[in-house]
């Protein structure tokens, strides 16, 4: 698990790939799909056994710890 200092934004441009959170909850996503996170603790994980690619867009942010 990581945790970003940043507003984070993620496009899934192709394959399959999991968002996992720290509490557990888990969220398939596909092709199309975006996830924004503010300092989300997450990790990421390829299931499919095939290549998955994203993009990602980071905007610096102050989070309270």
């Amino acid at each position: 698990m990581h945790a970003t200092t940043t507003v984070d934004y993620g496009i899934v441009l192709t394959g399959e790939i999991v968002l996992e959170l720290d509490d557990g909850h888990r969220t398939p996503l596909s092709a199309g799909d975006i996830v924004i996170q503010n300092g989300t603790r997450h990790a990421w994980r390829n299931r499919s056994g095939r290549a998955a690619t994203m993009v990602f867009v980071l905007i610096g942010a102050e989070h309270d710890d």
